[in-house]
């Protein structure tokens, strides 16, 4: 039986490594589909992993690690300039991821029994739910936040001569990233949680 404080560390350092992979070796964690707008992340399937593997608490603390990742590079390298924009504001960084890794964790809390149907229904919704949490916090606080003076966001997405609200105009153009985002996550999370999970347990019986 290992200590469950040590246990824990070892997972935060586990997780903590692997999106530190994700974020800086090229076409692990950003996935560029398409020249100046944000790139397809799989970063999502890390944090709903450490959501419903670990609870919500655990989840936020992963998330927000790759808020702060995310803040880090689009001051140092950001790949694009719309990354650029949205990722140097401190709320639209850190609020969404966070909230993502809460999300997961939350709704992993459902998988209880021994279902195997039942961990799989829960651990796919924790997946999509996840992924499309961040990606419509990171539009919403967005479209607050530039409201008032879209020019320099609405340039450099291309979308100038668009006099559709600017909501409206970041769903379409960020929510194909989002909804291949979803779909990844949702397929993968219950596919590696559910054997992780049976690890853990046996690790801590």
């Amino acid at each position: 039986m290992i200590n469950k404080k040590t246990f824990r560390i070892a997972i935060s350092a586990i997780f903590v490594a692997i999106i530190l992979v994700q974020t800086f070796v090229p076409y692990i964690g950003y996935i560029r589909i398409l020249p100046g707008l944000p790139s397809i992340t799989t970063i999502p399937l890390t944090v709903a992993l450490a959501g419903c593997l670990m609870g919500p608490g655990f989840g936020t603390s992963i998330g927000l690690f790759w808020g702060l990742l995310s803040l880090f590079i689009a001051y140092t390298q950001p790949g694009d300039i719309v990354s650029m924009l949205l990722f140097r504001n401190i709320f639209i960084a850190l609020v969404p991821r966070a909230a993502a890794g809460f999300i997961a964790g939350m709704i992993g809390q459902a998988a209880k029994d021994e279902s195997k149907l039942q961990k799989t229904v829960v651990y796919t919704i924790a997946g999509l739910c996840t992924s499309l949490a961040n990606t419509l916090l990171v539009i919403s606080i967005t479209s607050l936040w530039f409201m008032n003076n879209p020019a320099a966001l609405l340039q450099s997405l291309g979308q100038t001569q668009n006099s559709a609200p600017l909501i409206a105009i970041l769903l379409s153009v960020l929510g194909v990233n989002g909804v291949v985002e979803a779909i990844f996550t949702a397929i993968l999370t219950p596919a590696i949680a559910m054997p992780l999970k049976q690890v853990m347990k046996r690790k801590m019986s």
